[in-house]
């Protein structure tokens, strides 16, 4: 990580949660001094459309041709409402996620900027949103906001740990956001009761404890760091309920999980991005090898 969030792509489908996003993004564009690229993407029609005869196809791509214009000239306008600097508009037309991160590559962003709707228990189940897919593809962090009210802020940041090979990774951009921000850290660490003898909980709480205090880097300049464990059945619900406790601002997390585990079940953090509130900055697989 030589270089931090020197490039931010927005993507945006002009819905009240891309609005969130916007703020998100801007947020650390000033705090990061980010250049800040907007994308918008054009949905593909059915393969079935290109059936049509000559003159509908035509017509079809005056139509969308049209339709990427007014979508350029909506994000531009947008951007000077708000007085927010975007320095590229982009207006592309296929899979949203997919041409999303085909662009971060070519525009060689460091971060993609997303908002998410609210789901649904059944959708919260299978998850198939435009940003889960790009979270499970992107190979740059993924910050992920959902609709909220009052002023964005990054003032506490949580930083879940499950004391993995990633741990190191994820304290290490929980540093940097911190320092940029000016704001604390808290490592917590889950202990899942399910499968635990709860006669030695109690043991077990001080053991993690002690070695979450151990792992802590404390005596970073300028960033204070503290832990934290806290009982829960399960990881996500842990962690969901300790950030609204709490009240933080940001939940740092790696998205690391075993290949079938991804597919049957999601990861922790795409669970926990699922059910709260919060932003959540998720770093994927290929962060890891930096």
């Amino acid at each position: 990580m030589t270089d931090f969030l020197n490039h931010i792509l927005w993507a945006t489908d002009f819905s009240d949660e891309a609005q969130e996003a916007l703020l998100y993004a801007d947020l650390f564009a000033k705090a990061f001094k980010s250049r800040l690229t907007a994308i918008h993407v054009v949905p593909d029609f059915s393969p079935a459309v290109y059936d049509m005869s000559s003159a509908y196809r035509g017509d079809l791509s005056k139509t969308i041709e049209t339709v990427k214009l007014e979508a350029k000239a909506k994000l531009e306008a947008m951007a000077k409402a708000r007085a927010i600097p975007i320095a590229n508009v982009i207006v592309r037309q296929g899979s949203p996620s997919k041409v999303i991160i085909e662009v971060s590559k070519a525009e060689k962003a460091d971060l993609i900027v997303i908002g998410r709707k609210g789901l649904s228990g059944m959708q919260k189940l299978f998850l198939g949103s435009v940003a889960n897919n790009v979270l499970r593809r992107s190979c740059v962090p993924v910050l992920v906001t959902k609709k909220q009210s009052g002023t964005p802020r990054v003032n506490k940041i949580l930083v879940p740990t499950d004391f993995s090979k990633q741990e190191e990774i994820e304290q290490d951009y929980a540093l940097r956001l911190a320092k940029g921000f000016n704001a604390s850290m808290m490592l917590l660490y889950v202990l899942e009761l399910f499968g635990h003898d709860l006669r030695f909980v109690d043991e077990l709480f001080k053991d993690v404890m002690a070695k979450l205090q151990k792992k802590s880097r404390r005596g970073e300049a300028g960033v204070e760091i503290a832990e934290d464990v806290t009982k829960a059945i399960n990881a996500p619900s842990g962690i969901v309920d300790y950030a609204e406790t709490h009240k933080f601002d940001l939940i740092v997390m790696s998205t690391y999980v075993h290949k079938l585990e991804r597919f049957l079940l999601g990861s922790t953090t795409e669970k926990v991005i699922s059910n709260t509130s919060h932003p959540v900055f998720a770093i994927p697989p290929a962060c890891h090898a930096e």
